[in-house]
């Protein structure tokens, strides 16, 4: 008489036995395909884009309506190569990468200060909370009439429409830092900026990174008023061209040029996060 051998099946938990349950299962991750991410991704804009070329092509938008896709390209072509949208690019890339330093590093500062400590509270949220309300548009004659209509004066707006934002966002986040966490991080001698930087900014960091992708969607904002006044060179003084000139080209290619730098500024934030915060990816939904 032969006896099989039993394999030993997976222990199933007393409490499951009781009440008829099954035992969890790992479910593990299940990664899109990048080719069908890019896809969906991609498929809406190119369906807009489809269809402006076929209502453009067919007569059913008119061409004082919105420009043409042929008339957008030889708009982009003519810039490029007269080398005036390298010039414009990189001049409004300056005065946004300056602003948005010196924005997002006050309102970095303010926020961790204000979510950290009651003091900091007490002495910076009102302030701030009132220039929340206040559009930043509507400093502009002030700030003229202080800085001028140089570069001072566009850097100085764009920061100020970068550092509401990042207050804001950045004081939720330390705000929802866990306590505790907090508390076992004083219990090992961590005070002042070693707390902030080893402790609370790390645990707020996608607060942090979401207040850096509106800073620089709104920093746009900012960048065409600033280049729309006493300005020679920028995408937002190319607007301005086109308006008083009415080249319906120009301000779709000026439209699709600051849409296509908002794509670039969300991929690199969503890089950094990817890098920063590696585990982010296994919490949504596939």
């Amino acid at each position: 008489m032969t006896m099989e051998k039993v394999r030993p099946g997976p222990a199933t938990p007393p409490e499951a036995e009781v009440s008829g349950l099954e035992a969890p299962r790992y479910l593990g991750t299940r990664r899109r395909p990048a080719a069908l991410s890019a896809g969906v991704r991609t498929g809406v804009p190119l369906l807009l884009l489809i269809a402006w070329w076929y209502g453009s092509g067919s007569g059913q938008i008119p061409p004082d309506v919105l420009a043409a896709p042929s008339s957008v390209f030889d708009a982009l072509r003519e810039l490029t190569v007269t080398g005036q949208l390298t010039d414009y690019l990189l001049a409004s890339a300056h005065r946004a990468g300056l602003g948005v330093l010196v924005g997002g590093g006050i309102g970095l500062l303010l926020g961790v200060a204000a979510g950290i400590s009651a003091l900091g509270e007490e002495l910076v949220d009102p302030t701030m909370q009132m220039m929340r309300a206040v559009p930043f548009l509507a400093l502009v004659p002030l700030f003229i009439s202080w800085f001028g209509v140089g570069e001072t004066f566009k850097i100085v707006l764009i920061a100020v429409s970068a550092a509401v934002p990042m207050y804001a966002y950045t004081y939720l986040g330390v705000r929802n830092v866990d306590r505790k966490v907090v508390e076992a991080a004083r219990g090992f001698g961590l005070r002042g900026h070693r707390l902030a930087l080893g402790v609370v900014i790390p645990s707020a960091l996608p607060n942090i990174l979401m207040a850096l992708r509106i800073c620089l969607s709104v920093s746009l904002t900012g960048l065409i008023a600033a280049e729309q006044i006493g300005a020679t060179e920028g995408i937002g003084y190319l607007v301005t061209l086109a308006q008083q000139y009415f080249r319906l080209d120009y301000m779709v290619l000026c439209i699709l040029i600051y849409a296509g730098l908002g794509l670039i500024f969300d991929g690199a934030i969503r890089l950094v996060e990817r890098l920063a915060m590696p585990w982010r990816r296994h919490v949504v939904a596939r």
